[in-house]
């Protein structure tokens, strides 16, 4: 990987800390990490987000989780994809539609609650916003307004992380294949807006 801001050393007791963590829970500290590491309270307040966001729970963990894959795939951040597919297996998602996201319009392995959730995701994504009265109704019945708030918000930190990430050339560093995990399935080359999921 060849980031666009060049990775710097982790250093101090903090960094330790930070190292130890990383090569616990990932076998290897993150080059993006080093990234970051240039400016330490922002690294902090993104990672603070990120915890709180999972603390979360008024929506379905599998639906936030692939609508934060569906994201990283209609952005192009590899990082945040392998990083969530690879995250999936801790948490104990199901593997075959978490592989399929990037294909998700094309596959028949998910729901029709799920297909709107992602194609809720890349709607929001979309510039300008694509999201439409119809969709959002249909999440709003079958979620109900706490849990829509929670995936809304949820989509929105994956844009800001997913887009910050591809703007700073920070790629994929091989989480899901270093654990042998199936390879992700492929984004079709025709490069599809995002729009309303029809209900199954």
């Amino acid at each position: 990987m060849t980031t666009r801001i060049p990775a710097t050393e982790i250093s101090g007791l903090k960094g330790a800390i930070v190292r130890r963590f990383s090569t616990k829970m990932f076998g290897k500290v993150p080059e993006s990490l080093g990234v970051m590491w240039h400016n330490q309270p922002v690294l902090n307040a993104s990672m603070g987000f990120g915890q709180k966001l999972t603390k979360w729970d008024r929506c379905d963990p599998g639906l936030k989780a692939f609508a934060h894959m569906a994201v990283a795939s209609y952005i192009g951040c590899s990082w945040c994809l392998d990083f969530n597919y690879f995250m999936a297996r801790h948490e104990g998602l199901d593997l075959v539609k978490a592989q399929q996201v990037p294909c998700w319009r094309e596959s028949d392995v998910f729901t029709a609650l799920e297909r709107d959730v992602l194609g809720y995701a890349e709607a929001m994504s979309a510039t300008p916003v694509e999201v439409t009265d119809e969709l959002a109704a249909r999440l709003l019945d079958a979620l109900g307004p706490a849990a829509l708030v929670e995936l809304t918000s949820v989509i929105g930190f994956a844009n800001l992380t997913t887009r910050g990430n591809v703007a700073m050339g920070i790629e994929s560093e091989g989480f899901a294949d270093a654990c042998g995990m199936k390879p992700l399935a492929s984004r079709p080359e025709a490069g599809q807006r995002a729009g309303v999921a029809s209900p199954a």
